[in-house]
């Protein structure tokens, strides 16, 4: 029995629901960011990082700071091009448009997916799983064809809403940054921005011929700490979060305890559950190809004269909270089930099939409510 006080299951994708001694790691005392407790609990933290990623290199470098998965766009966007580079953004929804946005706030020319060869390109960008439409993309293929076609460009994966449910190899796909936050699969509450930086990305940062255009997302601040914390060493540049550097390392040190390849056959298999029932309602998904659907989360079509008020509303009074769409072209068209995390793979846990049986409730009372 879980010791949180009583609450609809939070089931949408992200912030998500969190495993006690998650939210227990969050209570401990006040401690100085550089005492010798605090250094080991983050050193081990950057370490654990490390086995997320399924990552061995020496020259890759793990990174984890206080901020929101937004602060890996600018992270990249500052750090890794120059004003006037270009970058190639994949676009599959809402959250392309936003790191295109981002890049070009620094001064790079953004394309969204044209052709690989028409410039030379310093960076393309993929969304692994876009939060707005559920579409999985194929960051390995992808990265297959960036090295055979353009081996100098820099491949980026936002990792926001697949770090610790998709598959991601860092050093067997060749990535070269991965950028995720704490509060989707990873399980942590709100508020770390985490990414993996391969040695390539680094070198391509120390070779800069121009600042960083930024102070706080600039690699060159945050290298030297995070290396000397993963040594054991004292190190500062911005005060750390550190009751939430102690969430990360209790989910992190729950979740590579097993081999990452059941975590993700996991997620799998829930979303092959979720997948099932959605189309046994009548319903179909925004990602329409089976290839191309996210495994932590699903993203809805409404039957034709229903919106997400007419539903949500139904599924909270079963105690089971769904989002609304997001995609700013039919974000009243759908809904988003988000399957991650604890929700997957507690022991006893029936977080997915009680949220089955309340969309079918609910799905059921709108229509009648609506006559149809």
């Amino acid at each position: 029995m879980s010791s949180q006080a009583p609450h609809p299951t939070l089931l949408i994708p992200g912030p998500i629901e969190f495993d006690d001694a998650v939210l227990q790691s969050m209570s401990h005392y006040a401690e100085s960011h550089v005492a010798p407790g605090f250094v080991k609990t983050f050193g081990e933290t950057l370490t654990l990082v490390r086995k997320l990623f399924q990552s061995t290199a020496p020259t890759a470098q793990p990174f984890v700071i206080s901020g929101s998965g937004t602060l890996g766009w600018d992270i990249v966007a500052s750090s890794l091009l120059e004003k006037g580079e270009n970058a190639l953004v994949l676009h599959t929804g809402y959250f392309a448009d936003s790191f295109a946005a981002c890049l070009e706030t620094y001064g790079a020319n953004a394309t969204q997916l044209k052709a690989l060869k028409e410039k030379p390109y310093k960076v393309i960008t993929i969304t692994h799983v876009d939060t707005s439409t559920g579409v999985l993309s194929d960051i390995k293929r992808v990265t297959e064809v960036v090295r055979r076609v353009s081996p100098q460009t820099l491949v980026v994966v936002d990792g926001v809403c697949s770090v610790g449910c998709e598959e991601i190899a860092f050093d067997a796909w060749d990535i070269d940054v991965v950028l995720t936050a704490s509060q989707k699969a990873i399980g942590c509450p709100p508020g770390l921005s985490i990414l993996m930086a391969s040695g390539r990305a680094l070198d391509t940062f120390k070779s800069r011929k121009t600042p960083p255009a930024s102070y706080y997302a600039s690699l060159g601040n945050w290298l030297p700490i995070m290396q000397n914390y993963e040594n054991f060493k004292p190190s500062y540049f911005a005060t750390p979060p550190t009751q939430l550097v102690h969430a990360l390392h209790t989910t992190l040190s729950q979740i590579t305890a097993k081999p990452m390849a059941d975590r993700y056959a996991v997620h799998r298999q829930a979303s092959d559950k979720v997948k099932a029932a959605v189309a046994e309602l009548g319903l179909q998904q925004l990602a329409a190809n089976p290839e191309n659907q996210a495994h932590a989360m699903t993203a809805i079509w409404l039957p034709e004269g229903l919106a997400p008020p007419d539903v949500l509303p139904g599924l909270l009074k079963r105690g089971v909270i769904f989002a609304a769409g997001l995609h700013k072209e039919v974000a009243t068209k759908y809904i988003r089930f988000g399957h991650m995390g604890v929700s997957v793979t507690g022991a006893g846990r029936k977080d997915i099939d009680n949220a089955i049986a309340a969309l079918k409730e609910a799905l059921a009372e709108a229509k009648q409510a609506k006559g149809l």
